[in-house]
């Protein structure tokens, strides 16, 4: 069966609204996946100066990117790997630490990566770490020597990527290499299907008053009546992370008294690892004073999501006119999108 006819039954099954455009880049993926996972040893010779381990399929938010990219990781029959980017990079330098001692760190990481998989899918790819920015230039030269496929989604373009960033002139190198190493796509859609679907975001509160801090209230004592609360330590790294408000997976927090600790994706994905809920109180509205704050909370906002942790939120404005900072206007699209969907996620208390 063809992978065409393969997502027609896949979207019937789940009874998905099909799209031509979506239909569209499902062929090009074929023809990826054809060119660079279904070939015989000859077809390998003759293709060798043209072939692409790449694709790197952009589109604005609730297009359908990651539905289609996870049916096609699904039907490809590889060892591969579903990353998040930030969860990769921290994979990546704690090798380069442990190994601090020995040289060609990158070479020998690659050759490692390359043992675990064939396939790497980055949902939502996004570059805002300087370190990073520096440094993967080297690392996916490294990675498309050794052929290893990459599978990308974004709502950037390539040669948008890490736009505005500091010393970008040090990221160019990364973006040559992804449009030499890949077959870059884009997926047009209206409207935002998850927007579209009418989603209901009744634990989105706002504004900040006397009611709605009721409503919040209530919410988490309803929540953790069975739960007892207790200072809640992480380990990472051999520091500690005290989470304060902490009642058996369910998580209270401060936007500001959160949001402004130097934390990182690290510290984010020990929390997901450790929470069934979360609640956020008193969040902004973003503009170019609390831009560090703005890029931590779409970090945060992109690590739970993989987990899909339900949240309630008490926000300043309402999410349809909350404000962004100029660098994260594009990424927050992204996280207003989720946060849609995170504070409609059905949750039984």
């Amino acid at each position: 069966m063809s992978l065409v006819k393969s997502f027609l039954k896949h979207c019937e099954n789940k009874k998905y609204e099909i799209n031509q455009r979506q239909i569209d880049i499902i062929k090009d993926l074929d023809n990826y996946y054809k060119n660079n996972f279904n070939v015989s040893f000859f077809s390998r010779i003759l293709k060798k100066k043209n072939k692409k381990f790449g694709f790197y399929l952009v589109g604005d938010v609730g297009v359908g990117k990651t539905m289609i990219s996870n049916f096609i990781f699904q039907e490809i029959k590889e060892i591969k790997l579903r990353l998040h980017f930030n969860e990769f990079m921290i994979q990546f330098h704690d090798y380069i630490f442990k190994n601090k001692e020995k040289e060609n760190g990158i070479e020998n990481f690659v050759k490692d990566l390359n043992k675990k998989a064939k396939l790497l899918y980055f949902d939502e790819f996004q570059v805002t770490n300087i370190v990073d920015a520096m440094i993967l230039g080297k690392l996916f030269k490294k990675i498309f020597d050794q052929k290893i496929n990459v599978i990308f989604t974004s709502n950037i373009k390539i040669n948008d990527l890490y736009k505005d960033g500091l010393q970008r002139d040090q990221f160019l190198p990364f973006i040559e290499i992804l449009e030499n190493h890949c077959i870059q796509k884009e997926l047009s859609i209206d409207e935002d299907y998850r927007l579209s679907k009418k989603i209901s975001s009744d634990r989105f509160l706002t504004p900040i008053n006397n009611s709605n801090n009721f409503i919040f209230n209530k919410f988490l004592r309803k929540l953790t009546k069975n739960r007892n609360k207790s200072l809640k330590v992480l380990e990472i790294k051999g520091r500690e992370l005290i989470l304060k408000d902490f009642y058996e997976g369910v998580f209270k927090l401060n936007f500001d008294s959160f949001f402004n600790q130097n934390l990182g994706s690290e510290d984010y994905i020990a929390i997901s690892k450790n929470c069934s809920f979360i609640l956020i109180e008193n969040l902004v509205n973003f503009n170019e004073d609390n831009s560090n704050q703005q890029q931590r909370f779409i970090t945060f906002i992109d690590i739970i999501y993989e987990e899909k942790i339900p949240l309630m939120i008490t926000s300043e404005t309402s999410l349809d006119l909350i404000q962004s900072s100029k660098s994260m206007v594009e990424p927050f699209k992204r996280t207003k999108s989720r946060l849609y969907e995170l504070s409609s996620i059905k949750y039984n208390l």
